[in-house]
């Protein structure tokens, strides 16, 4: 299975009055620590667009078990459940600097052609660098 660690500090922006970090802030850390393995890989998403293929977001699910605050220190750690076909899922775990898991979650995309507006499968150039760790 392939994963990826992503390290971001809470900006003051992304928390409420209580002092947490807002709960709809986790993701676009969610999507900041995807785009971070996607590069790991080799590649951007905005090659993948460049090639004619987007990935919407069709389900993303959250689990809050403590809160993150101002200027932490956060660990996301970012895995590709299985190899993609139509459609990819992420999973992410994120850690405070005690290395505590605060929030756990996944996101589910699927794989359209930018032309057609229909889905389509993996791009090859994706498959190619996640096959190594399907093996």
């Amino acid at each position: 299975m392939f994963k990826h660690n992503y390290q971001l500090r809470v900006r003051y922006g992304d928390t409420d009055q209580m002092g947490y970090v807002y709960y709809g802030n986790y993701g676009y850390y969610y999507e900041q620590a995807r785009s971070e393995a996607i590069r790991s890989l080799g590649f951007t998403y905005k090659q993948l667009e460049g090639m004619g293929t987007m990935m919407p977001i069709t389900r993303m699910n959250v689990k809050y078990i403590s809160p993150a605050y101002y200027d932490e220190l956060l660990t996301i750690e970012t895995s590709i459940l299985y190899m993609p076909h139509r459609l990819i899922d992420f999973a992410y775990r994120i850690f405070n600097e005690e290395g505590k898991l605060i929030n756990e979650g996944n996101t589910q995309l699927i794989f359209i052609d930018m032309a057609t507006k229909k889905v389509t499968h993996a791009p090859d150039l994706l498959c190619q660098a996640l096959k190594p760790y399907y093996e």
